[in-house]
C-alpha cells in the first residue's frame, strides 16, 4: 500500500515493495485500494496512470450514439434560432452571449443545411466531458477502476447524454465548467499556477456562451474564504485569468447595457418557465434525474458528502461547498436543472474514488455494479436520444424536444402557399411576421427555398434583428391568435392554417395564417410596442385545450 507523509509543505512517497510502486506507476494498483494522493505546497504528488483505453472506448461509444442519432429528426427550435442569430452577428443577444450563434453559423457555412453537422460541437463537448471526468477521478487518486467508473457515470448521465443530441448553450457551457473543476482539482494537488491561468481562459470562453460561470467563481471565492485554501486567492495568475475574462466580456456587457439589460428579463422568464414544471419543488429531483438514475444520482449525492467529510479529500473541501452553494443559488433563483450539470463530474469523481478506497455498506454496494450502470444507460438512452416513434410524442405531450424538431419545412411551405395567394402587386412588398421566435427562425431558415419574403418577429431575441421597413406592403402574420395585429391593422383576414398533431401546439401546429392590411401606423412606431419576451402564453393554453 502507498503511504504519504507531508512534513511542512513537502511529501514523501514510500511503498512496502518495489512491485507495489511499479504497479502504481502502471495504473494497476488494486481497484479497491487506490493510491492516496494528498496535495502539496509545490511538489506534485504522484497519480495513477490514466486508464486510456477503457476510457476512450466509453468516449467512442458516447460519440457514436450521439453521431448516429443526430440526424434522425430535424432542427430543434432553439437551433433554428441560433442559425438565425448567426446570420445577424452581434456582440451579444437578448438571451445569450455570441459564441453559440457564431458556432451555428460556422457549422452551417461548412456543412449547409446539415442537422447532424450543426450538432457536432455538442457531440464533441459531450464526448470530451467523459474524458475529463476520468481525469478528475485520477487527480483525486483514483486508479483504473475509479477512472472507468467516473467516465461511465458521465456517459450514462441523463442530462449530459441528452444535451449532446442538440446544439445548445448549456451543453458547451457544462463542458467548460467540467474542465474548470478539473483544473482546480489539479491545482490543489500540484500548486502549478499556470493551471489557474488556464481556468481563467476557459472561463473567458464560458462567458461567451452564458454568464452563469460567474456564479461558480463567486461561490468558489466564498468557499475558499470559509474553509481554505486561502492562498488560492493570492495567486497572481488567477487574477490575470480573471482580468482576461472580464476584458473579453466587455463587448457583451456593453451591448446588454446599451439595450436595457434584456438578459435580466430572460432570467425572470426562465423562472416563470420553471414554475410550469413545479419550480423550486422539482429542482432537486430534476437535478438527480439529470445526474442519471439510479447510479449517477446516488454517486452525485455521495460525492458531495465525501468532499465535505472525507479526511482524504479535506484539501478539496471548498469544492464540496462550491457544489452545494451553486445548487442553493440556482434553487433560490428558480433556475434550470441543466445549470448544474457542469458540477456532476466533480462530485461523481470524488464518489467513485472514495468507494474504491473503502468498502461501502452492503445495502448500497450495488451502485457501482454493471447491471446498475446498464439500467442507468437504458433509462438515459431511451429518454434522451431520438429513438422513440414520433407518434409517442404526439402533440408535444411526450417530448417537447422532439415536438419542436419536426414539421418546420412543412410549416414554411404552408406560409409560402398562403403568401402566393396574394395578388402579384401586393406580394412584391409583403412582409412576414411570426408570432414566436421559433416560427420566425424556421421561416428564416427554410423560407428562401420557398420564395418567402424577409421574416420578422417581435418575440424574444428576434425583435432585436430589426423591424419591417415603413411603407411595406401587406403583412402576412403567423400565429395562434391574431389579437396583436388587430390593434394595428384595419383588416385581418385568415388565408391559411397549419395543423399537424405531432408538433408543439401553438408553435408548429394548430396555427393560422392571416393577411393584415390597412396599417394604421408605421412599423417604426409599432415595433417598440410589439416587443414581447414571453412564449409560454402561446403554448400553455393550447396544451390545456389539447389535454382536455
Amino acid at each position: 500500500m502507498a503511504i504519504f507523509t507531508c512534513p511542512g509543505e513537502r511529501m514523501r512517497l514510500t511503498t512496502s515493495t518495489t512491485e507495489t510502486a511499479q504497479r502504481a506507476e502502471d495504473g494497476l494498483e488494486s481497484s479497491s485500494r487506490p493510491i492516496t494522493v494528498r496535495p502539496t505546497g509545490g511538489v506534485a504528488a504522484a497519480v495513477p496512470a490514466w486508464a486510456r483505453w477503457p476510457v476512450l472506448a466509453i468516449t467512442a461509444a458516447v460519440a457514436a450514439a450521439l453521431g448516429l442519432t443526430s440526424g434522425r429528426y430535424g432542427y430543434f427550435g432553439d437551433e433554428l434560432y441560433f442559425l438565425a442569430a448567426g446570420r445577424h452577428l452581434s456582440w451579444s443577444y437578448a438571451d445569450q452571449p455570441p459564441l453559440v450563434p457564431l458556432l451555428a453559423r460556422a457549422m452551417d457555412t461548412l456543412f449547409p443545411d446539415s442537422v447532424a453537422a450543426l450538432r457536432l460541437p455538442a457531440t464533441l463537448a459531450t464526448a470530451l466531458g467523459v474524458i475529463v471526468a476520468s481525469l478528475i477521478a485520477r487527480e483525486f487518486g483514483g486508479g483504473r477502476r475509479a477512472q472507468v467508473l467516473a467516465a461511465a457515470t458521465c456517459a450514462v448521465s441523463f442530462g449530459l447524454l441528452g444535451s449532446g443530441h442538440e446544439l445548445s448553450t448549456y451543453v458547451i457551457d457544462s463542458f467548460g465548467w467540467t474542465v474548470i473543476t478539473w483544473l482546480l482539482v489539479r491545482w490543489v494537488r500540484t500548486r502549478q499556477d499556470r493551471l489557474l491561468l488556464a481556468s481563467g481562459l476557459v472561463t473567458t470562453v464560458c462567458l461567451q456562451i452564458k454568464d452563469l460561470v460567474a456564479v461558480f467563481w463567486i461561490v468558489v471565492a466564498c468557499a475558499v474564504l470559509l474553509v481554505g485554501p486561502r492562498d488560492l486567492l493570492r495567486r497572481p495568475l488567477l487574477w490575470v485569468g480573471a482580468a482576461i475574462a472580464v476584458v473579453c466580456s466587455l463587448p457583451n456587457l456593453w451591448w446588454q447595457a446599451h439595450h436595457g439589460w434584456p438578459e435580466m428579463t430572460m432570467t425572470q422568464l426562465v423562472a416563470a418557465e420553471q414554475d410550469l414544471i413545479g419550480g423550486r419543488l422539482t429542482f432537486v429531483p430534476l437535478v438527480l434525474l439529470y445526474a442519471g438514475l439510479p447510479a449517477g444520482a446516488v454517486l452525485f449525492c455521495y460525492g458531495i458528502w465525501r468532499l465535505l467529510r472525507s479526511a482524504e479529500l479535506a484539501p478539496y473541501r471548498f469544492l464540496g461547498w462550491t457544489n452545494l452553494g451553486v445548487l442553493a443559488l440556482f434553487l433560490v433563483n428558480n433556475g434550470r436543472q441543466s445549470y448544474v450539470t457542469g458540477m456532476f463530474a466533480l462530485a461523481t469523481g470524488a464518489a467513485v474514488v472514495e468507494l474504491c478506497r473503502g468498502q461501502p455498506a452492503r445495502w448500497w454496494r450495488w451502485t457501482t455494479t454493471w447491471p446498475v450502470y446498464a439500467l442507468t444507460a437504458v433509462v438515459a438512452v431511451t429518454m434522451t436520444l431520438p429513438l422513440r416513434p414520433l407518434s409517442w410524442d404526439r402533440g408535444g405531450l411526450g417530448s417537447p424536444v422532439t415536438a419542436l424538431s419536426t414539421d418546420w419545412p412543412e410549416l414554411t411551405s404552408a406560409v409560402a402557399d398562403a403568401v402566393h395567394t396574394l395578388p402579384e402587386g401586393q406580394r412584391a412588398g409583403a412582409v412576414v411576421l411570426a408570432d414566436t421566435y421559433w416560427q420566425a427562425s424556421a421561416l428564416d431558415q427554410f423560407g428562401p427555398r420557398y420564395g418567402l419574403p424577409k421574416v420578422y418577429s417581435a418575440n424574444r431575441g428576434f425583435w432585436y434583428f430589426g423591424a419591417p421597413p415603413d411603407g411595406s406592403g401587406p403583412t402576412v402574420f403567423l400565429g395562434s391568435d391574431a389579437t396583436a395585429p388587430r390593434r394595428y391593422f384595419e383588416s385581418v383576414r385568415q388565408i391559411g392554417s397549419f395543423n399537424n398533431p405531432q408538433g408543439m401546439p401553438g408553435i408548429n401546429t394548430g396555427v393560422s395564417i392571416w393577411v393584415c392590411t390597412g396599417q394604421r401606423l408605421g412599423w417604426s412606431q409599432i415595433w417598440p410596442d410589439l416587443r414581447d419576451f414571453d412564449v409560454n402564453d402561446r403554448i400553455t393554453p393550447l396544451y390545456r385545450r389539447t389535454a382536455d
